[in-house]
């Protein structure tokens, strides 16, 4: 038996299950179709050690002004952490070391595929240390590793599953160089999904900031700053549109977490946001996430789905 098949006879831990020449199975035990899938296990970081680093024009521009409250910020992941609580969803977490800061943004040292975990490849050197704490992490869960990559920087924030085979790539150049992002992009072809590339400015950060999935043909979409050709993909595949206005969205206003089956959490600033899903009839667990999310992050940003269930 050659080691690809044993990775793909057991969901056990294995450093890389991905096939070369594609058609690697699903996993049995964890991951997810789409991202709008009713979320059961989550993926989250502690925020324990928490600084407030330049880790993105937008963390900087705080920096200058007005520095994060650490303890407030810790205060308010606890109320992220009881939204998901009340919601049954079951919490896993890294392991908080001291080394590492910025960990609480469990997105992006790695990504969830239906396959396994994607180890990314971390922009800024003071963070790829938890690139390393997220294999023992995936190790210590039982979950395999699809991959890692190497050919550039790329981070969990810039793989955005739009529908079920179908995944958007960001790529800004800052943390996400253009070299990563083909190289993730080509391992999801060989699987046959379709990809798009989606450059945008390194001032967004991650795609996530710009648009996100809410439930099955509807997605959050800053119109006032996403390329209008991805706006057209988008709704050429039968997506709605909801638009977050520009000035949410640099508030990290678009980025909230889909639980699947109409419910979510959102950042308690995106207002607009709130107001149009909660028409829609969505239950909203609305959160306050302006202290902790000075420093360079949001609801999406701090969680990473491990497995998702059809409703």
């Amino acid at each position: 038996m050659t080691r690809h098949e044993q990775a793909f006879a057991t969901d056990g831990f294995t450093l890389q299950r991905r096939n070369p020449d594609g058609g690697t199975p699903p996993l049995q035990h964890w991951g997810f179709r789409n991202e709008t899938d009713r979320l059961t296990d989550v993926l989250l970081g502690s925020p324990a050690y928490l600084r407030h680093m330049a880790t993105s024009s937008l963390s900087r521009k705080h920096l200058r002004e007005a520095p994060c409250n650490i303890q407030v910020a810790q205060a308010q992941h606890k109320e992220l952490v009881a939204a998901y609580e009340h919601f049954g969803v079951r919490i896993h977490w890294h392991e908080p070391e001291p080394e590492l800061p910025m960990q609480v943004y469990s997105r992006d040292s790695s990504v969830m595929t239906p396959y396994g975990a994607i180890i990314t490849a971390m922009a800024n050197w003071w963070r790829r240390g938890e690139n390393y704490a997220a294999i023992r992490t995936y190790e210590r869960l039982g979950i395999p590793i699809y991959d890692m990559v190497t050919a550039g920087t790329f981070e969990g924030g810039d793989f955005n599953v739009i529908e079920e085979g179908c995944v958007l790539i960001g790529c800004g150049g800052a943390r996400t160089q253009e070299e990563g992002a083909r190289q993730v992009e080509s391992w999801f072809r060989k699987e046959g999904w379709e990809t798009r590339l989606a450059f945008i400015d390194e001032y967004y950060v991650h795609i996530d900031l710009m648009v996100v999935p809410i439930a099955p043909k509807l997605t959050a979409v800053c119109l006032a700053c996403t390329e209008p050709g991805i706006v057209d993909w988008l709704k050429n595949k039968g997506h709605e549109i909801v638009d977050v206005p520009f000035q949410d969205t640099i508030n990290l206003g678009c980025n909230f977490m889909s639980l699947g089956s109409d419910r979510v959490i959102a950042p308690s600033s995106s207002k607009t946001l709130i107001e149009k899903l909660t028409a829609l009839g969505f239950e909203v667990a609305s959160v306050d996430m302006s202290e902790i999310s000075k420093t360079g992050g949001g609801i999406h940003c701090m969680a990473q789905a491990l497995l998702r269930s059809p409703d």
